[in-house]
């Protein structure tokens, strides 16, 4: 069955969520965005199918999820949309909200370290010399 593509109302909704964004998310994004880390281009509230995912950076395929208290009764619900989201080639990160209040920082690196990961995937393979 083909994948339904994103809808206009998941690009309304995210629309929405990128003018409300949780103290976590824009603590955060006051780091990422304007290509200031790593000269990477972030987007917010970005639509991937049916769902909407709080940070990704498309041209790594790296998805950033910030989660809070209604998180701990949805783990199912994070699992299937993990799911979908690795199989169509993104790497998902995920922390909690009081990380990223705690040791921005400490997210930051971790984050460094993920984009570090993905672009070692993307190499070539190294070519034996003769």
């Amino acid at each position: 069955m083909p994948q339904k593509l994103s809808t206009p109302k998941t690009y309304q909704h995210a629309y929405k969520l990128r003018h409300d964004p949780s103290e976590a998310e824009s603590k955060l994004w006051s780091r990422l965005r304007a290509h200031q880390l790593q000269d990477v281009h972030f987007r917010r509230q970005h639509a991937i199918g049916k769902y909407i995912v709080d940070i990704c950076a498309p041209r790594h395929k790296l998805i950033i999820e910030l989660d809070g208290r209604q998180h701990l009764d949805r783990e199912e619900q994070d699992q299937e949309r993990t799911s979908f989201l690795t199989a169509k080639g993104y790497r998902v990160i995920r922390f909690w909200n009081h990380e990223v209040a705690n040791d921005l920082d400490g997210v930051i690196i971790a984050i460094q370290q993920a984009l570090s990961d993905a672009d070692s995937k993307k190499l070539p393979p190294p070519t034996s010399p003769i």
